[in-house]
C-alpha cells in the first residue's frame, strides 16, 4: 500500500498510476462479462430463448470471443459443491476463467453496529467464500452495507473477511455500491482504512451523477484490479447516451488500469444482449489498440 498520501479533506492522491496493476497482470487487455448481465435470461433447465449459466463459458469463448467471467451469487442456481464443480469445469473446458464472485446476498449488513447482525453477515460471507474457493476465483466482492456505516466498524469487518479469504487464496474487492455511489472518495477512503488485502473494482455505472462518476473513477482506478464496465441502453447506431463510455475508459487507462474489463449490459432480448456485448467488445478493443499503439 506504499505510495498513498493523504491530501486533506479525506481525499487520497496516488504517487503512481495503476498502483494495484502489475507488469505480470494476467488479465491485461482482457475482456469479459459479469453474469448479472444475464439475470433476466437465465434458466436452470434448457428453454428456448433462455441460457443456462453452465453454457455461458462456451458461448462467451466461441461466439463472443472473450474469456473472463465475473460471477454474481444471484445468478448461481446453487452454492452446493456439485454445481460449483460443474461450473468451474465448464469454464475450464471452454478456455474461460472465473475471476470474481460478487456476493450479492440480501439482508446482510457488514457494517452494522449490532454485533449479531454483523456476525450474521460475516458468517454468510465466509460460507460463500468457501464456495468461491471451489469455483477457483481469485476475488470475492461483498456488499458494503445498505446505509453509510461507521467506517472503522466496516473496516474491521472487512479485515476479518480478508484474513478468512486469505486461507482460501482469495482476495477482496470493493465496488462503488449503495451509499458509496454519491461519494467519489468512498473507495479510496475505505481501502486506506482497511489496509492491505482490499482492492477496487470500480463500476462505471454505479454513480449518482456524472460529476461524481468521473471524479470517483479517477480516484478508484489507481487501486483497481478489475472493472465492471457497465453500459445501459445503446442506440441503433451503438451510442450510449447515459454517460461517456470512452471517457470512463480513458480515465481507467490513464490511471494505469489495463484489465480485466468486464461488461455489464442489459437487454430484454438475449440476442439483443449478445449484439450489445459485441459492440462494447469491439469498441474497447479498438480503444485499447489506439492507446497501446498496436
Amino acid at each position: 500500500m506504499g505510495g498513498l498520501a493523504v491530501a486533506g479533506a479525506g481525499v487520497v492522491e496516488y504517487a503512481c498510476a495503476g498502483l494495484f496493476q502489475t507488469s505480470t497482470n494476467q488479465f491485461a487487455e482482457e475482456l469479459g462479462v459479469t453474469t448479472g448481465s444475464f439475470m433476466r435470461h437465465l434458466t436452470e433447465q434448457p428453454r428456448e430463448g433462455k441460457l443456462r449459466l453452465l453454457d455461458l463459458p462456451r458461448i462467451l469463448k466461441n461466439h463472443l470471443h472473450m474469456r473472463v467471467i465475473d460471477l454474481m451469487t444471484a445468478t448461481l442456481p446453487s452454492l452446493k459443491r456439485d454445481y460449483l464443480v460443474q461450473l468451474r469445469d465448464a469454464a475450464r473446458d471452454a478456455g474461460c476463467v472465473l475471476t470474481n464472485l460478487k456476493m450479492n446476498q440480501p439482508g446482510l449488513n457488514l457494517g452494522s453496529e449490532e454485533l449479531g447482525e454483523r456476525d450474521k453477515a460475516l458468517d454468510e460471507y465466509k460460507r460463500t467464500i468457501e464456495g468461491a474457493a471451489i469455483l477457483g476465483v481469485q476475488w470475492v466482492r461483498p456488499l458494503p452495507g445498505p446505509q453509510r456505516p461507521n467506517r472503522k466498524t466496516l473496516a474491521a469487518a472487512y479485515r476479518e473477511l480478508i484474513e478468512f479469504a486469505k486461507s482460501h487464496q482469495i482476495s477482496l474487492l470493493l465496488e462503488n455500491y449503495g451509499w458509496m455511489m454519491d461519494d467519489p472518495d468512498a473507495i479510496p477512503d475505505l481501502i486506506r482504512e482497511v489496509g492491505p488485502g482490499l482492492a477496487a473494482q470500480p463500476d462505471t455505472g454505479n454513480w449518482s451523477n456524472n460529476d461524481v462518476r468521473y471524479t470517483g473513477l479517477a480516484r478508484a482506478f489507481p487501486l483497481a484490479v478489475s472493472c465492471d464496465f457497465k453500459a445501459h441502453a445503446l442506440s441503433e447506431n451503438g451510442e450510449h447516451e447515459a454517460y461517456d463510455l470512452k471517457r470512463c475508459f480513458d480515465i481507467g487507462w490513464d490511471a494505469g488500469f489495463r484489465g480485466p474489463w468486464c461488461f455489464e449490459h442489459f437487454h430484454d432480448n438475449l440476442d439483443g444482449l449478445y449484439r450489445g456485448l459485441a459492440i462494447l467488445r469491439d469498441r474497447l478493443r479498438e480503444w485499447m489498440k489506439v492507446r497501446s499503439g498496436k
